[in-house]
């Protein structure tokens, strides 16, 4: 069965970092798609960034560009998400997914296995 947990999220001050981390389990990941999403209070679940193992395409939201970063360490089976300059308003629990399919999605429908999620809270 497959699992994906993360861990690594917390409290932090407005500018600062953190690097979330999820560890996959119970599957062959080479070829999955990975992505990151946010949920904040009372608001939709939005994708952060994904990228296609298989392929390297990526997609990322615009506000996240320069400041986010998503890698992975194949012998550990864990992709990790650097977060840089955290601003106030991205204060929500984050998940990782992961997609059998190749290709890179937006919509979270095409993720097949989530994690529980980590609270991320950076302060102003």
């Amino acid at each position: 069965q497959v699992q994906l947990v993360e861990s690594g999220g917390g409290l932090v001050q407005a500018g600062g970092s953190l690097r979330l981390s999820c560890a996959a389990s119970g599957g062959t990941f080479g070829s999955y798609t990975m992505g990151w999403f946010r949920q904040a209070p009372g608001k939709e679940r939005e994708l952060v960034v994904a990228i296609s193992w298989s392929t390297g395409a990526r997609i990322q939201r615009d506000s996240v560009k320069g400041r986010f970063t998503i890698s992975r360490d194949n012998a550990k089976n864990t992709v990790y998400l650097q977060m840089d300059s955290l601003e106030p308003e991205e204060t929500a629990v984050y998940y990782c997914a992961a997609a059998k399919r190749g290709g890179v999605y937006w919509s979270q429908a095409a993720y097949d296995y989530w994690g529980q999620g980590t609270q991320v809270t950076v302060s102003s």
